[in-house]
Parts: C-alpha cells; structure tokens; sequence
C-alpha cells in the first residue's frame, strides 16, 4: 500500500496510485505508467491536468498575492471577473454569486438561502439525490445506507420520485425550497423529461418554493451546454456550482438574483460566511479554465465527442447506456462485473470509475479536452476488458 497511514481514509480500499504529475488527459505513477483520465477527477478537471493557460493564470495570481481576508470583506480583481463572466454566462436571472470551498457548500448555502426568505419548513429532494457529504447536504440526498450511521440529520425533508409528474402536488406553501439535480449523477445519469422540469418550474412559482438546481456535477459545460437548465427551458431561483468551477483547484459557488441574495447580509448579517470561499488564486484558475473552453471551442465538440463514446461502446455486456454531453453511465449485469471491469481497465492504463449509489454501472466523464484519436484508444481498451469478464 502507498497510501499513507497518517492520513484520514474514505475506505479501507483507495485506488492506491501513486501520482508523479498529470497532462491534458492523462496521469503517471511513480513508475511512469502511463493512464487516461475518463472521469476528471470526478468531474473536476474539465479542460484537463495542468492546462498552460490555468497554470499561467495561477501563478499569475500567487506572484500578486494568496488570501489576505475572509471572503465578502476585501476586493480582490480574481473574484469580481469570475463573478462577472460566471453571471454573463448564467443569464438575466441570475445577478450574483457567493463564492464558497466546495460544491456540498454551495447546497448548504443554497438551503440556508432559502430558508431565510420564506421562513418555512419543508425541504423537497428526490429519489436518487446525491448533494453532498455534509450534514445538510446528506440530508437532501437519497442514498439512505450512506445516511443512516449520521442520523438524526436536518427535519422536515421530503422525498418525491425523480420525474414523476403527479408527486409534484407534494409542493405547498410550507415548502421552503425543492432542490434537484438537472442530470442526477450518483443514480447513473438519470435525464429527466422536459415535462416534469416544466411542471416542477410551475409548481415552485405557484407556492412560492425556491427552486434550486444543483448543477455541481453537470455545470460548466460537462452537458454541453454552460449549464444544463439551458437544455430544458427552465430557470431555476439558485443554481449551484462546484467540481469544475476551480478549473482543478477547489472552489463552489451559488447563483441568484441580487434580492434573493441580500437577504443574506441582515437579521442576522453575515448570514452565510466562509473563509477560504472564493480564494483568489482558485477564481484566477476558474476564469482562465472558461476562457480555455471559449477560445479552444470546447463546447461546440461535446456532443459529437460523446456520441462517438456512444458509438463504439457497443457490447453485448453493455446492458445499458444513459448519456448527455460528455456525462455518461454504461450499464453491466451486476455490481461484480463493473469491479471487476474497472479494475482491469485500470490495470490497462484507463480511469474508469464506480457511482456510489448505482453499483451495476460505471461513469466515464473525460475532460472536455479529450480527443477523438483518445476516446478511440479508450474505448479499445474497455472493450477488450468488457470481452474478458
């Protein structure tokens, strides 16, 4: 084993590589064993490992200066860009953002955010959900094997089935917020009609809930789209961002209208704070990562780079195959044959990888910089493993 024993396990099995560096899609161990990346550092590393350009911005920013304060009492120029381009690309809607750490506190701000403006209760998630591993985030997830051992968690949550039209009569006028996953990620992929997105749309405004899309894992172009509200047509009140937003570095954030916002700095104030949120030198890597995909035209080839994925996959051990974008879940028989897939591509020299909550199926998530000659070599190497097991 490599991993270290003096730090804090996620489980007694970690994949165990040690890495020298990494490059575009690719990553090498300490023997300079070569491997593709098709999961980004679970959705992190959009524009690839150690882009030129997010690396010059980087030390860029370090040369000027770190942190100096607390996030939401200095100005610094990192943020304010990000938050100017992030809200150009969002839409009228949207007119501020609050930097945070991470993804899961983005949620965490989110339902705080909604609480405090309607003054309610109940807080409405799916089935399937996955928010986050923090206490408020877990709660609004739907994996009750990862949540029963930290029960009890936060009251008054409500579950309602993934794009069933007619569970939507559950939101009232004791519902705070309903927060959703435009693409939920951790149950496979699972792609929602643009009639329950609709319904949903109209049963928030009708009661007056908050609607908050979660868009940690499908944000920042992973759908083909900046943001995957802008497949459907359907606005929601707070978006929430993560994983890719730092470019590599870690970084979340959450989106809203500035009058949603400002309820944020009274009675109390400081109503949502952070130190780390927003850390200059993580804004610097978020903005310089979006110029990558603008100038590079990253998001017009999403979809034709996931169709050929779509395309040469084809297996008879493939019993299912869920895609948007370069989001992908393909479906084997059991939970035994996607271990065992997983850690033969590995062995291979390709990144492939569990969900945590849908155990028949691996993801594949490359970054967005892949090429077509790397996807056809990728797909090779899962096709040769998928013919052994």
């Amino acid at each position: 084993m490599n991993y270290s024993p003096f730090l804090g396990k996620t489980s007694n099995y970690p994949v165990d590589i040690s890495v020298k560096n990494a490059f575009g899609c690719h990553f090498y161990d300490n023997s300079g064993k070569k491997y593709t990346d098709l999961i980004s550092g679970i959705g992190v590393s959009y524009v690839g490992h150690g882009h030129p350009s997010v690396i010059e911005a980087v030390k860029k920013q370090i040369d000027s200066h770190m942190h100096v304060m607390v996030y939401g009492e200095f100005d610094y120029n990192s943020q304010k860009q990000l938050a100017q381009k992030l809200i150009s690309l969002l839409g009228d809607r949207f007119e501020q953002i609050f930097f945070t750490n991470s993804g899961t506190e983005a949620n965490e701000g989110a339902i705080k955010l909604a609480k405090r403006a309607t003054k309610r209760p109940k807080i409405i998630s799916f089935t399937g959900a996955y928010h986050g591993s923090t206490q408020g985030s877990l709660s609004v997830s739907g994996n009750e094997n990862r949540k029963r051992n930290f029960r009890p968690l936060l009251p008054g949550i409500e579950f309602l089935p993934f794009g069933d039209i007619a569970s939507l009569k559950a939101i009232d006028q004791d519902t705070a917020a309903v927060i959703i996953e435009p693409v939920q990620g951790d149950a496979g992929v699972r792609i929602p009609d643009l009639e329950f997105m609709k319904a949903l749309r109209e049963a928030c405004t009708n009661t007056g809930a908050v609607l908050i899309f979660d868009e940690i894992q499908t944000g920042m172009g992973r759908t083909g789209k900046w943001f995957c509200f802008q497949h459907y047509n359907t606005i929601p009140d707070i978006i929430t961002l993560g994983k890719s937003l730092g470019g590599g570095l870690p970084l979340g954030g959450f989106a809203t209208s500035k009058k949603l916002m400002e309820t944020l700095t009274h009675n109390p104030p400081l109503g949502h704070i952070t130190t780390f949120g927003g850390n200059p030198v993580c804004c610097a890597a978020g903005l310089a990562s979006i110029l990558v995909v603008e100038n590079e035209n990253l998001m017009e080839q999403v979809e034709e780079k996931g169709k050929l994925f779509e395309r040469l996959l084809n297996h008879k051990e493939i019993k299912g195959f869920r895609r948007i974008g370069l989001m992908m879940a393909i479906e084997l028989e059991d939970a035994q044959k996607v271990e065992t897939a997983v850690k033969n591509c590995l062995d291979q020299g390709v990144l492939i990888y569990w969900f945590l909550s849908t155990p028949n199926a691996f993801r594949i998530a490359p970054p967005l910089i892949i090429s077509n000659k790397e996807i056809k070599e990728s797909c090779e190497v899962i096709l040769k493993v998928l013919n052994t097991i």
